[in-house]
């Protein structure tokens, strides 16, 4: 039988200074991150209910969180390279998948994102990097 298991994270509403703006230029009020993590089955289908049998993804937001706040960003894309980065550096995700998205775009109205796909051994070679 082949099991999959994810750890999802919805709308997360980061403190993230992102871009450079001038006058008229639409300013967004948003920043949102969805984070869907591949982990191993045998940490979601447990026997006990026991922090130590499953992923501890607190640290995790709690280090996207503080990836948010440490600068102003010219990109949305660095901002994700440095969350794929974090996401590497716990053993446990298998594979991850980063959606960051700013709104408004126009008009009040439209969210626009950047998405990053990371299989096994994509986080291999990140994790080597900069290991």
């Amino acid at each position: 039988m082949t099991r999959n298991s994810t750890i999802e994270l919805r709308d997360l509403q980061l403190e993230v200074d992102i871009g450079t703006y001038g006058p008229g230029d639409i300013v967004p009020h948003a920043h949102l991150l969805d984070l869907i993590l591949s982990v191993d089955s045998r940490l979601v289908l447990i026997g006990q209910d026991e922090m130590g049998l499953v992923f501890d993804y607190d640290p995790l937001v709690a280090e996207i969180d503080q990836i948010a706040r440490a600068s102003h960003y010219a990109t949305q894309e660095r901002v994700v390279s440095l969350i794929a980065a974090a996401c590497a550096a716990c053993p446990e995700i298998e594979a991850v998948d980063i959606f960051l998205r700013k709104c408004p775009v126009l008009a009040g109205t439209g969210a626009l994102g950047i998405r990053l796909i990371l299989d096994g051994e994509d986080l291999a070679a990140l994790r080597k990097a900069s290991g």
